[in-house]
């Protein structure tokens, strides 16, 4: 349970208490109780309402959060899975794959961190290696030969920082990703679902619409590694969350993000169908609005986005 919830669950338990109560003895009246479940839902809201950067981080890594393959469940039909890099082997950490939604045939990219043990060990917990940024690029190539949209799904903690990275050109394989996105003829649409943190996310992240979910974050480093190197203490992940500007409402202000898609009161995972479709009419809409551009107004408005940066 995260902090912020812990007021809103000790009062959700003692109306379940009392319901059961009412089941054997009619203790309270119906009335009392809608008056007690009003004052609820008007905590909820007051708490929902008032969430500091740092509370919306620990949301957007809730472990119920959907993640990726989620979204690709529930609003992609016909989902045929690529894998590997043709250089060295697949990366569990990226999902790749073609599949249609609305009817329109799309190329679908994902960060994926798993939910369980073994699945985040499998997953490298979202962190992908060299090789899941060049699936990734390779999936992008293809989208462009066939004239695809690409819908990217970022959700990482950040690229994976390990030695066997560094040896297999970690820094080179996102820099490629980003020089490769700028000028793909085709429409690339992105959308931060959980983390969006580093280059890891940037390495996927070159679209021309760029969306976020509410209490997504995205930031150049985590608050915890800014934390370590501003105030060399990782506690201070609060502070550092306030200063990096990573909501949803900063990067509106900044305009690094072109739309924020809502959540339901209190994150994804509290109704993530709804989040489904929100996330779907959001892709839709937007991919018909890119299809009426020419391609060089497509590639010279993505160009001018990314250097206002």
């Amino acid at each position: 349970m995260l902090t912020h919830e812990k007021q809103i669950k000790e009062c959700e338990d003692a109306l379940s208490r009392l319901k059961k109560q009412n089941e054997s003895s009619d203790v309270w009246s119906d009335e009392e109780m809608i008056r007690l479940e009003t004052r609820l839902e008007k905590l909820k809201a007051k708490v929902y309402s008032q969430l500091s950067p740092w509370e919306r981080v620990t949301i957007s890594r809730h472990p119920e959060r959907p993640q990726s393959k989620d979204y690709i469940d529930h609003i992609v039909e016909g989902f045929e899975e690529l894998h590997g890099d043709r250089l060295y082997r697949d990366d569990a950490a990226i999902i790749i794959g073609t599949g249609r939604i609305g009817g329109e045939k799309f190329m679908i990219i994902g960060q994926q961190k798993g939910k369980d043990t073994d699945s985040r060990l499998f997953r490298n917990f979202g962190m992908p290696h060299p090789e899941g940024y060049r699936k990734a690029l390779r999936a992008m190539q293809l989208a462009e030969k066939f004239q695809i949209p690409v819908v990217c799904l970022i959700d990482t903690p950040g690229a994976y920082p390990g030695l066997a990275a560094e040896e297999r050109g970690q820094g080179w394989a996102i820099a490629k990703n980003l020089m490769e996105m700028a000028h793909l003829k085709t429409p690339i649409i992105a959308i931060l679902i959980g983390e969006g943190c580093s280059g890891g996310a940037l390495g996927i992240g070159i679209a021309d619409r760029v969306a976020m979910l509410e209490h997504s974050y995205y930031s150049v480093i985590s608050p915890e590694g800014c934390a370590s190197i501003l105030w060399k203490d990782s506690t201070k992940n609060a502070e550092a969350a306030e200063q990096l500007k990573l909501t949803s409402d900063d990067l509106t202000k900044l305009e690094i993000v072109d739309h924020v898609i809502d959540e339901p009161l209190g994150g994804a995972h509290y109704d993530s169908q709804a989040v489904f479709q929100s996330v779907k009419e959001y892709i839709t809409r937007e991919n018909a609005s890119l299809k009426q551009l020419p391609l060089e107004t497509l590639l010279e408005e993505r160009y001018n986005k990314f250097r206002k940066y």
